[in-house]
């Protein structure tokens, strides 16, 4: 299964729903696919310039390494230098802090959402309950 933009379009708008029930900070929202790809993005009114970069830097290192964001971010404090060397072979674009989420089906990986704006645990919590409303299941890591 591929993830479709219908898909996706209900991630980001649950995401960004749940963060507005929870009174958390403007978030920035990216869905990608399994290859890594932008399907869609939305930064709320008053978030900074820089948060479109860090929700698909967190989608898109758990993508790139097949892990959630959390998993990610232990691994960063177990093993600093390979993170930094995954860093630095993708450019910069792993964040691995948690908010960063595989979307999986049945048949495996088809996509990872990027949160930004609250706290990486908030981050995490919305993107979690978007994923789950589009009727797919959350890897957090």
């Amino acid at each position: 299964m591929t993830l479709t933009l219908e898909a996706a379009q209900t991630i980001l708008a649950t995401t960004l729903a749940k963060g507005r029930e929870l009174g958390l900070k403007p978030l920035t929202v990216a869905v990608l696919d399994a290859g890594g790809h932008l399907k869609c993005l939305s930064r709320e009114d008053g978030a900074s310039t820089l948060r479109p970069d860090i929700a698909q830097g967190k989608a898109g290192g758990a993508i790139a390494m097949g892990l959630g964001s959390r998993t990610l971010f232990q691994r960063a404090q177990e093993q600093p230098y390979f993170i930094q060397s995954m860093n630095a072979l993708t450019g910069g674009y792993l964040v691995p802090v948690p908010g960063g989420v595989l979307i999986r089906d049945g048949d495996g990986i088809i996509g990872a959402v990027g949160v930004t704006g609250d706290s990486s645990d908030n981050d995490e919590i919305c993107a979690v309950t978007g994923i789950e409303a589009a009727g797919f299941t959350a890897d957090p890591g």
